[in-house]
């Protein structure tokens, strides 16, 4: 039996670590500047806990930003809690890491994409370096505004 180091999921776990420290550092202190997250997950992962009406409406997968109106972020070593506002509909949701597909924040153009484990081309792709930015938004912490769900193919060319 032949024994290979798989750097694949290696590489998925450090980038998963990273995940969990930055949402560590945004639970305690909050978002600093512009920083914000647009985060797509596998709504279908067994560990995921939406709304029913979320996971109706989003049967595969759904992307949520984390900018204006967020709250009470909880971290832990198997994903994240967060309370989002859905229309003056606040829902509580909890996303294992192992569920996201895509982590980016377009203020600094960083991004994290998770390959499919079982070798499929994962037809999701975003195109980091063309996010567009609203330079005129206020920096406005104190306002809560509703979240929004946005699909990748707005940013793809």
């Amino acid at each position: 039996m032949s024994r290979s180091i798989d750097y694949g999921n290696l590489m998925h776990d450090a980038m998963r670590g990273l995940i969990r420290q930055v949402l560590d550092e945004v639970a305690e202190h909050g978002l600093p500047g512009a920083h914000h997250f647009f985060i797509t997950f596998d709504t279908m992962h067994p560990d995921v806990e939406i709304a029913d009406w979320l996971s109706d409406r989003f049967p595969e997968d759904m992307t949520v930003v984390m900018q204006h109106w967020f709250d009470d972020l909880q971290v832990t070593d198997e994903g994240f809690a967060v309370t989002l506002n859905f229309g003056d509909n606040p829902e509580r949701m909890f996303i294992p890491f192992d569920a996201i597909r895509t982590f980016v924040d377009p203020s600094v153009e960083f991004g994290l994409r998770f390959e499919t484990q079982d070798g499929e081309e994962d037809e999701e792709e975003a195109d980091f370096e063309d996010l567009a930015l609203d330079a005129d938004t206020p920096d406005e912490p104190e306002e809560k505004k509703d979240a929004e769900v946005v699909s990748l193919d707005s940013f793809r060319k």
